[in-house]
């Protein structure tokens, strides 16, 4: 049996200090072995978004016929949920899409199809110029695909990429593809009106809109009933989440949700990805101090530490805006609460003072984890129109060391603050380098690893931390 060239060990992964970038994880399906006739092997490529994505299309192939399968030679119909926020994540599905068609060489009834991010922006390449692939499927029109592939059936090419204004997907029960059965995702909203001039997110996931407060409890009902102990609310910019009931009477913000959803148990962890610095309220702030259920942890894209640059990638707030705002969460969180952050290296036209803004604005967070990377031209974005790509690849390479290397050092540092106390820790999984270790995360989403005794996945347990590293936290159970 030939073997996926992509290596999975992420699956299983602890998490290090400083985090590949979202276009770097890959996820496959895991077998449902139900019963039914046809196999779906999907693979996921990017954020949390596309995950969730893929759970949802798994559900509405699960009701068509087809069971999710691992193993890509066996599969009668494989979909690739892209990513296209980097030009590796492109490169990769382009590598990943060659060597699935030497399986449909051998295996001509195979249907190969694109999801997601991709799918807009490269769909004629994709069926007309290069031929390799049956169907392109952009994010608002799963609900299309049974249809699409009685289209392939009969012979013909399957596409659908229009973008819509009102899908949510919110009656749909997604199928939790390699859940370890302890933690979820559940999509508040899709799209995104932000227009970071970096960005290709707009363009590929179309406006924003926010999904029925009703079904987003029900769905949190619905996991802890699974038994399900932790969820994490994803949204582009879950702070603009806004919905109003069809006869206006309900209206629901985001700090409102999410104190809704704490409430659907206090057994049950929330999280929420991602923040826009310009939108998280005090308001969201003084829900999470209220609620022990509500992780203390908050992902606060940065981007650069300079205001001039972040007024070219149209951010819309300027540095002070941003201090202001992780001051409020030292003032009503602590200096506990985990800040973590994105960071761009080497964006249009940035100089070494500039870059050395972004330095100096991480010494002044002192960030627990970030998303780091260099600046990766994307077609079709504001930046690609309008500003030229002009900071040498060698220098963006060091800038991007730098920061890596300063994160490094403060991640260690936030990770040492947990030396000597008692963490709250949910079981996730065992730890990848021994079963007779357990692998979870406190509230601040630091990764503990301590030893097994009687524990169980699923299970919170207090455990007193002797040492840690950049990447994690050692202790025993007390």
């Amino acid at each position: 049996m030939s073997q996926p060239l992509l290596t999975l060990d992420f699956l299983d992964k602890e998490a290090p200090a400083a985090e590949a970038p979202p276009g770097g994880e890959v996820r496959v399906s895991a077998a449902t072995r139900t019963g039914r006739q046809r196999k779906l092997y999907i693979e996921s490529y990017g954020c949390q978004m596309n995950f969730s994505d893929s759970e949802i299309v798994s559900s509405i192939l699960f009701d068509e016929g087809f069971d999710t399968t691992d193993d890509l030679a066996s599969a009668d119909l494989v979909l690739l949920n892209t990513c296209s926020i980097r030009e590796k994540a492109e490169q990769t599905v382009r590598m990943r899409l060659t060597q699935i068609n030497s399986h449909k060489k051998r295996r001509p009834a195979m249907l190969v199809g694109v999801l997601g991010c991709m799918a807009e922006r490269l769909k004629s390449k994709f069926l007309e110029e290069e031929k390799i692939v049956d169907l392109v499927v952009g994010p608002d029109a799963y609900r299309d695909l049974p249809q699409l592939i009685r289209q392939v059936d009969d012979g013909q090419k399957g596409v659908n990429v229009l973008l819509s204004r009102e899908e949510t997907y919110a009656d749909i029960t997604p199928v939790r593809l390699n859940s370890n059965g302890v933690s979820a995702f559940i999509s508040i909203m899709r799209g995104c009106d932000n227009m970071c001039s970096f960005c290709v997110v707009p363009f590929t996931r179309g406006r924003e809109r926010s999904r029925d407060a009703h079904s987003i409890l029900r769905e949190a009902r619905d996991l802890v009933a699974a038994g399900y102990r932790e969820v994490t609310l994803l949204g582009q910019n879950v702070d603009s989440y806004k919905w109003t009931s069809a006869d206006g009477a309900e209206r629901v913000n985001f700090a409102q949700l999410l104190e809704q959803v704490a409430l659907v148990s206090p057994a049950l962890r929330v999280r929420f990805s991602t923040s826009h610095p310009k939108d998280i309220t005090d308001e969201v702030l003084h829900i999470m101090a209220r609620h022990d259920n509500i992780c203390k942890f908050i992902h606060l894209p940065a981007q650069s530490g300079n205001s001039r640059v972040l007024a070219l990638m149209n951010r819309t707030y300027d540095r002070a805006w941003y201090e202001e705002r992780v001051r409020a969460i030292r003032r009503i969180l602590g200096e506990d609460c985990a800040i973590s952050s994105d960071m761009i290296a080497g964006f249009c036209s940035e100089t070494e003072d500039e870059h050395r803004d972004t330095l100096s604005l991480m010494e002044h967070v002192r960030y627990d984890m970030a998303y780091m990377f260099f600046y990766s031209e994307r077609p079709g974005t504001l930046a690609a129109r309008k500003l030229a790509d002009d900071v040498p690849l060698e220098v963006k390479k060091r800038r991007l060391q730098e920061i890596i290397d300063l994160q490094q050092r403060h991640s260690a540092e936030r990770n040492q603050r947990g030396v000597g106390r008692v963490h709250r820790v949910l079981v996730e999984n065992f730890s990848k380098r021994s079963k007779e270790h357990l692998s979870g995360r406190n509230s601040q989403n630091q990764v503990v690893i301590f030893p097994k005794q009687n524990f169980a996945k699923g299970d919170y347990v207090d455990v007193l931390v002797h040492s840690s590293s950049a990447s994690t936290m050692l202790g025993e159970a007390v």
